[in-house]
């Protein structure tokens, strides 16, 4: 819990620094997250100070989908006190499904209205809600690619995370995925599986 609360911390933190320095003149939205500039490695609009944080999510969620093995799919941890929760499958399905919805209302558009039982999608393989998932995700990016200093106060409605600003939506979109990748965590180390980030930085308990 204490990780994902610095996580938070790091996009706020971050994004009120690109609001201050942005100020009202950026009228222009951005048209994706990789057309951003840097000085140095300090991000310089808005959407790429949220972006950075949700790219790097994006990817260690993805990672642990894929190295789960497809007949693990729909696994459900047993011991301890699991009762009613997803398997790792339902898992996936749900955080696309959300992410679709938090920048559905991003755009003022209807969001999918059974995200929490894991969309309207039908993908059901390993290799379905991987595509789906990185849909979801390349449709979150696009989006987020419009935030600006003009906009980012701008309200937003809707059920997911709603009412909030499109600035909030989308540091919730990076939570969100962030709650449930420490979750899947826990259910690819229950099969024996090493976490691909945690193989890659070699992280240890100090």
């Amino acid at each position: 819990m204490t990780g994902r609360l610095l996580l938070l911390w790091f996009v706020i933190a971050f994004t009120v620094s690109s609001l201050a320095q942005s100020g009202p003149k950026s009228k222009t939205a951005t048209k994706t997250i990789r057309a951003r500039s840097f000085v140095g490695e300090v991000p310089t609009s808005i959407a790429a100070s949220v972006g950075d944080t949700l790219a790097f999510i994006e990817g260690s969620f993805l990672g642990v989908a894929e190295a789960m093995p497809e007949d693990k799919y729909n696994f459900i941890p047993t011991r301890g006190n699991f009762a009613g929760v997803r398997t790792f499958a339902e898992q996936v399905k749900h955080v696309a499904c959300a992410q679709v919805a938090f920048f559905n209302e991003f755009e003022g558009k209807q969001p999918p209205g059974d995200c929490e039982k894991g969309g309207h999608s039908p993908a059901k393989s390993k290799a379905e809600l991987i595509r789906y998932l990185k849909d979801s995700f390349d449709y979150g990016n696009h989006v987020l690619g419009g935030l600006t200093a003009a906009n980012s106060l701008d309200r937003v409605e809707g059920r997911y995370a709603g009412p909030n600003t499109k600035l909030g939506i989308s540091v919730v979109a990076a939570w969100h995925i962030t709650d449930h990748y420490g979750q899947l965590v826990e259910y690819l180390r229950m099969n024996g599986i090493v976490p691909p980030m945690t193989q890659k930085y070699g992280l240890k308990v100090r």
